[in-house]
């Protein structure tokens, strides 16, 4: 039997009503793997027992979240099995990467800079004790600046070597979060978004498992995966919902700690190092404004 077969026998054996449905794999995380049944049901079985802790966490969290904020997120049912697996009912739309964001027009755009800037307000929003309670806990920190010099650095091409050190020195500088740690998604890039294209509009977010206590600047680096144009717009939307004034310097600085730290951590993979390297030059150039061939600004 497939993986596929083993995770379709366990559906069915709870869902029998789904026997002549069509099964594909979505996803295979680090933690759990996915399973798409019809387009409409996302199944997600855990790998390990972290991954256990981490889905179990997960439906918790979103329970709390759910009817605190505006745009659909998963509605998340744990069944105990064995094997144990969730499911939930799929959002609409598709992942939104970099060249699908530049071209859409203008009016999308900004629809969907306030629906993002919106819901980091109302996720902030959200007592941390009631997230507490319901498990939430500290995001996994980054490396720390002396690991990211050791391994990052000497990865990267030798052009782009003394933007990032500056960057690593300007991030020992900032001093703590001018508005602290709050509990937040943590995880906002274009592959956890439910993105219809044909009607140009966001129909849900997804992936929580990475969610948790950070520091609130530090939200809003993962939508630079996909567009500084469109952090910028989350940014304005957010400080319009809250009355906050987000440091834009603070956040190209996370943003390039981010991208060096996972470098630092995949350096020696041969695999998984080339596309971090690429991740670097990415924020380089539409972050930070840096010319290939050129001195750093």
């Amino acid at each position: 039997m497939t993986d596929l077969d083993t995770y379709r026998a366990a559906i069915i054996a709870t869902f029998p009503e789904l026997a002549g449905s069509t099964f594909r794999l979505a996803t295979a995380g680090w933690d759990s793997v996915a399973v798409d049944a019809d387009n409409r049901w996302i199944f997600k079985f855990p790998r390990h027992e972290a991954g256990k802790e981490g889905l179990l966490r997960e439906a918790g969290l979103l329970a709390v979240i759910r009817p605190a904020v505006s745009l659909p997120v998963p509605d998340l049912r744990i069944h105990p099995g064995p094997p144990l697996f969730s499911r939930h009912e799929k959002l609409s739309g598709e992942h939104l990467v970099t060249a699908e964001y530049e071209a859409l027009p203008e009016a999308a755009r900004q629809k969907l800079g306030q629906a993002l800037g919106r819901f980091y307000a109302e996720i902030h929003g959200i007592d941390d004790r009631q997230m507490a309670d319901a498990g939430a806990r500290p995001i996994k920190p980054w490396l720390s600046p002396d690991e990211i010099r050791a391994k990052a650095l000497p990865a990267l091409p030798e052009e782009l070597c003394a933007l990032a050190a500056s960057t690593i020195d300007a991030f020992e500088t900032l001093g703590p979060d001018p508005y602290g740690e709050t509990y937040g998604f943590f995880d906002g890039h274009g592959w956890n978004m439910a993105f219809d294209h044909e009607c140009q509009q966001l129909n849900g977010i997804y992936d929580f498992a990475d969610s948790g206590f950070g520091p609130l600047h530090q939200e809003f680096i993962y939508s630079n995966l996909v567009s500084s144009d469109l952090t910028a717009r989350i940014i304005a939307a957010y400080e319009a919902e809250t009355g906050r004034q987000i440091d834009r310097k603070r956040v190209a600085i996370l943003s390039g700690m981010h991208r060096l730290s996972e470098l630092a951590e995949l350096a020696d993979d041969p695999e998984h190092a080339p596309a971090m390297i690429r991740s670097v030059e990415f924020w380089a150039e539409t972050v930070m404004g840096f010319k290939s061939n050129a001195r750093p600004q």
